[in-house]
């Protein structure tokens, strides 16, 4: 139940040639505590809430539990939601054994397009693509919870 993930800024569009998959995902945040957060998400036609706590320091690791439920109570409880809900489209992009997930946003976060890894622990290697640009983990202002709050428009 731990994620260990790190993020990126994306410095040019060519990710969506090598996507696999694309994913429209709507999600607001029942709760943007620092040191909880819990989000409803409409990912295509499944619905997901997600329970994240406080990052590491280095913002590498934290808890995350998720659980799948019906798309017609991801709808009720994004009605529920703080304001601020999140549009964006998530593009799948395997780059040898590991899946870089990139979402570009739209709305109020619209021109902001970050890519994230998921790894198996914190040292662990992996190739960059020649899109990806600086690394941004563990800088809360690029956390979904954070842009639903302040979002990208408005820094």
């Amino acid at each position: 139940m731990t994620e260990i993930e790190r993020k990126f800024l994306v410095v040019s569009e060519d990710f969506k040639k090598e996507s696999f998959k694309q994913t429209r995902i709507i999600q607001g945040f029942l709760n943007t505590d620092a040191e909880r957060t819990v989000r409803v998400r409409l990912k295509g036609d499944q619905g997901f809430i997600t329970v994240k706590g406080k990052s590491t320091n280095d913002g590498l690791k934290r808890f995350e539990w998720e659980k799948e439920i019906s798309k017609t109570d991801a709808e009720a409880l994004l009605e529920l939601c703080e304001e601020g809900v999140i549009d964006k489209m998530r593009y799948e992009i395997k780059q040898d054994e590991h899946v870089f997930e990139v979402d570009e946003f739209f709305g109020n976060n619209k021109g902001l397009i970050v890519a994230e890894i998921e790894l198996n622990h914190e040292n662990e290697h992996f190739q960059s693509p020649f899109w990806l640009g600086k690394e941004v983990t563990g800088d809360v202002k690029y956390y979904n919870s954070q842009l639903s709050l302040t979002p990208y428009k408005m820094w």
